[in-house]
């Protein structure tokens, strides 16, 4: 029994010496490169129009002999990144469930094949690490993704991790389904229903639990019963958690305890901080290999260099990646943590969207430092920023900023100058401000995330 278990892990996964941890993670390259070579349609195509066979991927070092792939191959044929279920054993090849992906340019979810094999690894990742989450099977989380009209990949793992951990779990089923059947319900549902159950844990998208605590602030309700806030599926600065934290005290919760975690459906795990700072600590280095990438050339780059984020599945029998750009720029590091001694890879410095860095009028902005700012901001309900041309016709038209604002109570249009002054000292640019509902900018409602980043100029 020991053996089978060492096989596929290590015991205290996680403050395992690197070099042993290395091992492991070479040893299950082999077995996924092969499998992928003889039962993945795309994998098994690229390695023989490469020329490479399974003996030239032998390690982490034969692994970058393969080109990285992104959303872009992903979403031009998601069956073919299915393992094929023919000739795998037992329930490697059953299928469980499939979730979805958002985003794509269609507007048609991508699906992501989960067989048996991958749900139970994942129960059991997080059952053995919960100790980096801090859940207690005391707990009752509030799973706060929304419901949507196909299963999105954190709405349907939350309950799986909550019942690794053995936690109880309720659903506030917001979001917008495209059916007859009215099975939604709205913010303010969601807020009592977690007032009556004493919810202890709320987890969601960044901007929606926030737009939660916010209502409970607005319409009183008994939050004192939750200790944890817990993200995902959308960065959350530290000015946000602290906006948390400053609302959570005054709905005198019973702790204000913030869990950063980064992650994505493809990935299938989440990568989460031990402490604000101290980078994303990857929680399953059995599972998953992260690297960073070069975008253009694939070269794996070194601890500390910025690039392209990649993780590639070291156990997964059903949709499957390898060296799959998550669409982030990040860098990586293997040294211990400072604070907390677990020697699992960090993505040591907060991941960028791609998209959150932007040629402005011929120069290159990272809005994402405008974001920032306004997270910080405790009288701004919701934001957004667009980038449009100031002729919506004329696609050589010049480029404008515009920031849209959702004030919060009290604040009235005063704040336009203020926010242009804001804006103009981060950027260099100056903005048009247009001050809008909080709902015109992001509808909890509806299933996509906030959507703080938006270009809306015609290709040139």
């Amino acid at each position: 029994m020991m053996q089978a278990e060492n096989s596929f892990t290590l015991p205290d996964m996680l403050r395992q010496p690197i070099e042993a941890v290395q091992a492991l993670q070479d040893r299950l390259i082999r077995q996924m490169v092969e499998l992928c070579y003889e039962h993945h349609p795309y994998y098994s195509k690229l390695m023989r129009s490469e020329g490479l066979r399974p003996e030239h991927i032998r390690d982490r070092a034969g692994l970058e002999l393969l080109p990285p792939c992104s959303k872009k191959e992903f979403l031009a044929d998601p069956d073919a990144f299915r393992m094929r279920p023919e000739g795998l054993p037992g329930n490697e090849g059953i299928l469980w469930k499939i979730i979805y992906t958002t985003g794509t340019t269609t507007g048609r979810p991508a699906p992501i094949y989960v067989t048996a094999h991958d749900h139970f690894a994942y129960m059991y990742g997080f059952q053995d690490r919960n100790e980096l989450i801090g859940l207690k099977e005391t707990d009752l989380i509030a799973n706060l993704f929304p419901m949507t009209g196909f299963p999105m990949g954190a709405f349907s793992r939350a309950p799986d991790e909550a019942g690794a951990v053995g936690a109880a779990i309720l659903f506030g089923n917001t979001g917008r389904t495209d059916s007859m059947f009215p099975v939604n319900r709205s913010l303010d549902q969601a807020v009592a229903t977690i007032e009556r159950h004493r919810a202890t844990v709320l987890w969601g998208v960044a901007g929606f639990v926030r737009r939660i605590l916010i209502r409970a602030q607005e319409t009183g309700a008994d939050f004192s019963s939750v200790r944890m806030v817990m993200t995902t599926g959308e960065a959350s600065s530290l000015a946000m958690r602290e906006d948390f934290r400053q609302r959570m005290r005054a709905l005198n919760c019973a702790d204000t305890v913030i869990v950063n975690r980064y992650g994505s459906t493809e990935q299938g795990g989440t990568m989460i901080e031990c402490t604000e700072g101290s980078g994303f600590h990857s929680a399953l280095p059995d599972q998953l290999f992260h690297e960073v990438v070069h975008d253009e050339t694939g070269k794996r780059l070194a601890d500390g260099e910025s690039g392209m984020l990649a993780v590639t599945h070291l156990n997964r029998r059903g949709t499957v990646f390898l060296r799959y750009k998550m669409g982030d720029v990040g860098s990586l590091t293997h040294e211990p943590c400072p604070h907390c001694g677990r020697t699992s890879v960090r993505l040591s410095s907060k991941p960028v969207r791609t998209g959150d860095i932007i040629k402005v009028r011929g120069a290159l902005v990272n809005l994402g430092n405008l974001k920032e700012e306004f997270d910080r901001m405790s009288d701004i309900d919701e934001y957004q920023i667009v980038v449009t041309s100031q002729d919506p016709n004329d696609p050589f038209s010049m480029d404008e900023l515009v920031v849209r604002l959702a004030p919060s109570q009290g604040q009235g249009a005063a704040i336009s100058d203020r926010m242009i002054d804001e804006v103009k000292r981060l950027t260099n640019l100056r903005p048009k401000i247009e001050l809008v509902a909080r709902d015109a900018i992001y509808d909890p409602t509806m299933p996509a995330k906030p959507k703080r980043i938006v270009d809306l100029r015609q290709a040139r």
